[in-house]
C-alpha cells in the first residue's frame, strides 16, 4: 500500500467527523490514533525517513507539506473521544458475544446432553441458573444496543441501564457464583470417568468445534469472567470521558453500583461457603464423638455451657437481635407445625386402615342374602379399591412433599444451632476484646464466622420461611382435597349399593324411623339373650389374697401375710389413691399397699359342666 497524498487518509477532521456522524468505521479511527502515537512519541521517524520507506524521493519542501496534511495536530479531546468511542464499542461488542456463548451453552451442549440421558451426570449442578443468567442477558443486550441510537445521550442512557439491571445481575449471579465451585468438582470427577469424558467431549466436538474446548469449564467460567468484567469496561469508559461532561456523574455511580455488585456476590459467596460448612447434619457414631474430644473442645464446650447458664441465670446479658430473634421463632413454628403434621398425617392413615381391618364379610357368619351381600360388595370395594388408592395419592401428594420439606429443614436447624454456639463464642472474645484491647488471629476468625452465620440468617431466613409455608399450605390444601374426594368415593359407592337394599328409595324419615325400630328391637332382644345367658352362665370365681408379707407401721394399717386371704373394703385410701387399699384380714380392718394384693381364680367343684 502506498501514501500518495493527505486525500486518501483522515485528517483530524475526518475522525472528529467519523466520531458526530456516528460512523462506524472504527478501524479508521483507530489508524489515527495510531498516526497520532507516531507523531508524538519520542522516538518517531521524519517525515522524509517515512517517505524514503515508501519509495518516495526525500525534498525538504514536500516532506513538511506532507507531514502537515497528514500529521495535523489532533487535540486532546478527540484523542479522548476516540478511545471513548472504542470502548464502548467493546463493551456491546463483548457482551454480544457472551450472550452467543451462553445460548450456545443452554441451548446446544446442554440439550445434547441432555438428550444422553447420563445418569451420573449432574446437569443441574454443572448449569446452576444459566437460563436466568440468559435470561437477564439478553435484555441488558438489546437495552446497550438500543442506546447505539441515543447520540450525544449514550453514555448516560449506558449508565442508567446498569443502574436498572444492578439487582437482576447480582441475583443471579451470586447464585451462579457461589455454586461455581461445585460445578468445577463436578467438571473434575468426571474428568477422572473416562467414559463419561468421552461423552462430554463427544458433545463439545458435535454443538461447538470452532471453540476448540476440551471440557466444560470452558463455557462455566464466562458469568464468573463477565460480571467481573463490568466494572472494567465502564471504568475505561469512564477514563476517557471529561469530568465536565453531563455523563460523567452517572457513569461514576455506575462504576461504583457494579462494584458494590461485585463486593456483594463475594459476601454471598463466602457466607454460603460457611453455611456449607456447618448446615450438614453430622450422624456420628459414639466412637467418632470419642475421637473429637480433645483438651481444647473440652474446653470450648464448657466455656460455651457456663456462659448459656449465665444467660439463664440472668448474671450476663444476652446479644439481643430482635430482628433475627422474630426470624428464628417464625422459622421454630414452621418446623414444629411440619413435625406436628407428619405424625398426625401418620396416626390418621394408621386409623383410617384400621377402621377397615374388621371385614365381617370375610367370616362365616351365614349372612349372604339381603343387605348382607350389599355390604360384603361394599366393604370389598373400600378396602381392595378405594383405600388403596386414596393411600397413593397421600402419599404422593402428601407424605413425600413433607418428608421432603423435612429434610429441608435440617440444613437451616443446624446453622441456627451453630450460630447459638458462635454467639457464645463471639460475646466471650468481645469481653476479651474489650479489657485486652486486642484478639488474636483464629479469635477474630471465629468473630467473623459468627458474622458470617448470622448475616446470612438474616438475609435468607424471611424467604426460607415464606417459601416453606407455602408448601406447607400447599401439602394442607392437597391433604382437604384428598379427604373431600375420598369422602365422596365412599358416598358415591354406598349409594350405589343402598340403592339395591329394600328401604333404599324409601323417603330419609321414614328411613331412619325403620332403623330406629330395628335397633331398638335388636337391643331388647340381645338384652334378653344376655339374661337367659348369664342365669346359666356362673360368673368366674375369683379371690384375693396378699402376695407379700407386710408388717403394719400405724393404726391405720393392717399386717399381711404371704398367701392370706383378704377381703378389699375400698380400693383407694381416704383420698382417693389406688397406691392404698382398705382391706379386712381376720376381722381386722386397715389400710395394705395395693401392690401387695393379688388376684386369683378359685378352682371349680369338681363334676361340675355347664348345662346343655
Amino acid at each position: 500500500m502506498e501514501l500518495e497524498g493527505t486525500s486518501n487518509h483522515p485528517g483530524p477532521d475526518s475522525a472528529a467527523e467519523c466520531l458526530h456522524n456516528g460512523s462506524t468505521d472504527l478501524l479508521v479511527a483507530a489508524l489515527c490514533l495510531v498516526l497520532l502515537e507516531l507523531r508524538h512519541g519520542e522516538n518517531t521517524e521524519c517525515p522524509a525517513e517515512m517517505a524514503s520507506a515508501f519509495g518516495a524521493e526525500p525534498n525538504a519542501e514536500d516532506a513538511g507539506e506532507t507531514e502537515e496534511a497528514i500529521y495535523e495536530e489532533v487535540v486532546p479531546c478527540d484523542r479522548m473521544e476516540l478511545s471513548q468511542r472504542l470502548a464502548v464499542e467493546e463493551l456491546i461488542t463483548t457482551e454480544a458475544s457472551y450472550v452467543h456463548n451462553i445460548q450456545l451453552c443452554v441451548s446446544d451442549i446442554r440439550a445434547h446432553l441432555q438428550k444422553k440421558q447420563l445418569p451420573d451426570l449432574d446437569l443441574e449442578g454443572l448449569f446452576s441458573n444459566t437460563d436466568d443468567i440468559l435470561h437477564v442477558s439478553r435484555r441488558f443486550l438489546k437495552g446497550l444496543e438500543a442506546t447505539a441510537t441515543q447520540g450525544q445521550e449514550q453514555l448516560l442512557c449506558i449508565s442508567t441501564l446498569f443502574q436498572e439491571f444492578k439487582e437482576e445481575m447480582e441475583t443471579v449471579y451470586k447464585i451462579y457464583c457461589a455454586s461455581y465451585d461445585h460445578a468445577l468438582q463436578l467438571v473434575e470427577s468426571y474428568r477422572k470417568d473416562p467414559k463419561l469424558q468421552e461423552e462430554i467431549l463427544e458433545t463439545l466436538n458435535a454443538t461447538v468445534p470452532h471453540t476448540g474446548a476440551s471440557d466444560l469449564s470452558f463455557f462455566l467460567v464466562m458469568p464468573v469472567q463477565r460480571v467481573t468484567k463490568y466494572p472494567l469496561l465502564l471504568g475505561k469508559i469512564l477514563e476517557n470521558t471529561p469530568a465536565s461532561a453531563s455523563a460523567y456523574p452517572a457513569l461514576q455511580a455506575a462504576v461504583r453500583a457494579m462494584a458494590q455488585v461485585n463486593t456483594n456476590i463475594n459476601e454471598y459467596k463466602r457466607r454460603r461457603e460457611v453455611a456449607t460448612k456447618y448446615n450438614k447434619a453430622e450422624h456420628l457414631t459414639l466412637r467418632d464423638r470419642l475421637a473429637r474430644l480433645n483438651t481444647h473442645s473440652i474446653a470450648k464446650k464448657t466455656t460455651r455451657l457456663s456462659r448459656l447458664l449465665m444467660h439463664e441465670a440472668g448474671i450476663v446479658a444476652k446479644t439481643e437481635d430482635k430482628e433475627y430473634d422474630d426470624l428464628e421463632e417464625k422459622f421454630q413454628c414452621v418446623v414444629s407445625s411440619v413435625a406436628t403434621l407428619k405424625e398426625n398425617v401418620a396416626s390418621y392413615l394408621g386409623h383410617l386402615e384400621a377402621f377397615l381391618l374388621p371385614t365381617p364379610h370375610q367370616r362365616d357368619l351365614q349372612m349372604d342374602d339381603g343387605p348382607a351381600q350389599q355390604y360384603r360388595h361394599f366393604a370389598e370395594c373400600l378396602q381392595y379399591t378405594v383405600f388403596p388408592e386414596f393411600k397413593h395419592r397421600l402419599d404422593r401428594l402428601v407424605c413425600q412433599p413433607l418428608c421432603s420439606l423435612s429434610e429441608m429443614l435440617v440444613g437451616p436447624q443446624q446453622l441456627v444451632k451453630k450460630r447459638l454456639d458462635k454467639l457464645l463464642d463471639y460475646e466471650e472474645i468481645q469481653e476479651r476484646k474489650s479489657e485486652m484491647g486486642s484478639v488474636t488471629y483464629d479469635e477474630e476468625a471465629a468473630m467473623n464466622t459468627y458474622l458470617a452465620i448470622n448475616d446470612l440468617l438474616v438475609a435468607e431466613l424471611p424467604q426460607f420461611n415464606q417459601v416453606a409455608v407455602q408448601l406447607l399450605r400447599q401439602i394442607l390444601c392437597s391433604f382437604s382435597a384428598l379427604q373431600r374426594d375420598l369422602a365422596a368415593q365412599v358416598l358415591q359407592q354406598a349409594e350405589k349399593e343402598l340403592e339395591q337394599m329394600p328401604h333404599g328409595r324409601m323417603p330419609l324419615p321414614s328411613f331412619w324411623k325403620v332403623v330406629e325400630d330395628t335397633l331398638q328391637q335388636s337391643s331388647a332382644q340381645l338384652r334378653t339373650f344376655c339374661q337367659t345367658f348369664e342365669t346359666v352362665m356362673p360368673s368366674p370365681v375369683t379371690q384375693v389374697v396378699a402376695g407379700f408379707s407386710f408388717t403394719a407401721r400405724s393404726p391405720q394399717e393392717v399386717n399381711l401375710q404371704a398367701g392370706q386371704p383378704v377381703v378389699v373394703l375400698e380400693p383407694h385410701d381416704k383420698k382417693g389413691s389406688k397406691e392404698w387399699s382398705l382391706v379386712e384380714v381376720n376381722g381386722q380392718r386397715g389400710y395394705v399397699p395395693s401392690s401387695y394384693l393379688v388376684t386369683i381364680p378359685v378352682q371349680e367343684p369338681m363334676g361340675w359342666s355347664l348345662p346343655v
